[in-house]
C-alpha cells in the first residue's frame, strides 16, 4: 500500500493485527481517548509523537470499534477524515448521521467473528446451568459430596434468542444440536426461519429457560432485558449476553440474581465495562468473561483482512466491501446531498 495515509487507532490493538497493517504500508498512530481531546500514547509501532495536535490536520483514515466509536465532536478535530473503520461488526457509538453529513464513509467487519461468538454464547450456557466455575474451585478446595446437588442441563430447554443475525442464527443452530426448541425476538419475523416468532421480549421470556441476547447495542435496544422480562424469565431462568453491556439494565439484573428472580446469569459484556460492579463480582450464580466472545485466532485475522479491503478499495476509490449505509433517519437528518 504505496503512499498509504496516517490511520489514527482509537482501540487497542493486537500484535498480529499491528504488524499486518504496518506490513500492508499503513502509518498508525494511536490516540488516547481517555485524554483531553486527542492526546496520542506514542506506542510501539506508531510513529512515536506524543502531541497529534499537527497529525490530525491531515489524518484521513481512523480506527475504532462500537464500544470506543466515535463522536461529532471528535470528527470536527479531523477536518481531512474520510474513512472509519470498525473493528469488528459493532458500530453503535459512531455518530453514523454526522460522518454522512461530513461526507465520510463508514465501514466494519460483520461475518467475521459470529461463529466464536456463538461457541462462546454456549460455553457461557453451560457454565452457569451447571455451576462449572463453582464446582471446579470447590473441588480444587478439597470439596465433593456437598456440591454434587442436581444442576440443570441444556437438553430438553427453551431457548429464546434476542436478536436473529448471523450470530443469532448461529447461537440456535448450536442450542438444536442439544436437543434445545428454539424461539427468538427480533423488530420483524423472519419468515424463511424453522424457529418460533415471538412479537415482544416479554413473551419471548415467558417461553425461555435460556435467553441469549445476540442483538445490536445502541439506543434503540437500550435497557431491552429490564426488570420486568427478567421476573417473566422467572426463578429458573438463566439469562446470557454477548450482545452489548447496555442491552441490561444492570441494577434490575443485580436485583433479580440477589432475590432470585432468576437462576443466573453468564455476562460477556457490561454496560460500564472495564469496570464491572462489584456485586456481580461477589455472585456465585453469575459467570461473567471480559468481552471476549467475538475473539479467537480465525476471528482476529477474518476483521483484519476485512479492515484492509476496506482501506484498500477506499484507497482506490472503489465501493466499500462492507460499509454501514445510513438509515432512513439519518438520510433525512442529513440531506440527500450530503450522501453522494
Amino acid at each position: 500500500m504505496p503512499d498509504a495515509p496516517l490511520l489514527l487507532n482509537l482501540i487497542p490493538l493486537e500484535p498480529l493485527a499491528r504488524a499486518q497493517l504496518l506490513a500492508a504500508g499503513l502509518h498508525i498512530q494511536d490516540v488516547d481517548v481517555t485524554a483531553s481531546g486527542f492526546a496520542g500514547r506514542g506506542m510501539s509501532g506508531t510513529s512515536g509523537t506524543s502531541d497529534i495536535s499537527g497529525l490530525t490536520s491531515r489524518a484521513r483514515l481512523l480506527l475504532t470499534n462500537g464500544t470506543t466509536g466515535l463522536d461529532a465532536a471528535q470528527m470536527d478535530l479531523l477536518p481531512q477524515l474520510e474513512l472509519v473503520c470498525a473493528f469488528g461488526a459493532g458500530y453503535e457509538r459512531i455518530d453514523i448521521a454526522a460522518a454522512a453529513q461530513r461526507g465520510i464513509a463508514v465501514a466494519h467487519a460483520p461475518n467475521t467473528n459470529g461463529e466464536t461468538v456463538a461457541d462462546h454464547a454456549l460455553a457461557l450456557m453451560l457454565a452457569v446451568s451447571r455451576a462449572l466455575v463453582t464446582l471446579d474451585r470447590a473441588v480444587k478446595a478439597g470439596g465433593w459430596a456437598k456440591h454434587r446437588a442436581p444442576r440443570p442441563t441444556l437438553h430438553g430447554a427453551r431457548l429464546g434468542v434476542i436478536g436473529l443475525g448471523n450470530i443469532g442464527q448461529a447461537i440456535a443452530r448450536r442450542a438444536e444440536g442439544f436437543g434445545m426448541s428454539v424461539g427468538y425476538h427480533t423488530r420483524t419475523p423472519h419468515d424463511d426461519r424453522r424457529w418460533q416468532y415471538f412479537a415482544t421480549v416479554g413473551e419471548l421470556a415467558d417461553a425461555s429457560d435460556f435467553l441469549v441476547l445476540a442483538c445490536p447495542g445502541g439506543p434503540s435496544t437500550h435497557h431491552l432485558v429490564n426488570a420486568d422480562v427478567l421476573a417473566r424469565l422467572g426463578a429458573g431462568g438463566f439469562l446470557v449476553n454477548v450482545a452489548r453491556g447496555s442491552v441490561v439494565d444492570t441494577e434490575a439484573l443485580i436485583e433479580a440474581l440477589c432475590d432470585g428472580i432468576i437462576a443466573g446469569a453468564a455476562l460477556d459484556v457490561f454496560e460500564t465495562e472495564p469496570d464491572v460492579p462489584s456485586a456481580l463480582r461477589m455472585l456465585e450464580n453469575v459467570v461473567l468473561t471480559p468481552h471476549v466472545s467475538g475473539r479467537s485466532p480465525a476471528a482476529l485475522q477474518a476483521q483484519i483482512d476485512s479492515l484492509l479491503a476496506n482501506v484498500r478499495a477506499h484507497l482506490a476509490g472503489q465501493p466499500l466491501p462492507t460499509p454501514v449505509k445510513p438509515t432512513l433517519a439519518t438520510v433525512a437528518r442529513t440531506g440527500r446531498k450530503a450522501l453522494r
